[in-house]
């Protein structure tokens, strides 16, 4: 069975607002709910690899603890000016 874009994004989501760690819930959660729609098909396929990751792993990459993976830079730099308020930019 295929999963439709509406039933995909609405995974992405629940899984953006469920992480295990408060901190990511509160930037991924916001983030999903409003620029998911607006992500290319690489970028939607490369924030699906992105929840995969360990919570701890990302809240060390947004803030800046470890470098960001070259392949999650792009995005996680995407994410973090959501998270400040700042317009995305895709």
């Amino acid at each position: 069975m295929v999963e439709t874009q509406e039933a995909r994004i609405k995974r992405m989501q629940m899984r953006s607002w469920r992480r295990g760690m408060k901190e990511m819930d509160i930037v991924l959660g916001p983030f999903s709910d409003t620029e998911l729609v607006h992500l290319q098909e690489d970028d939607l396929l490369l924030y699906d690899r992105l929840l995969s990751e360990n919570d701890q792993d990302l809240l060390s990459w947004l803030v800046g603890q470890t470098p960001t993976p070259i392949e999650y830079l792009d995005l996680m730099t995407i994410i973090s000016r959501h998270a400040r308020g700042e317009t995305a930019s895709f």
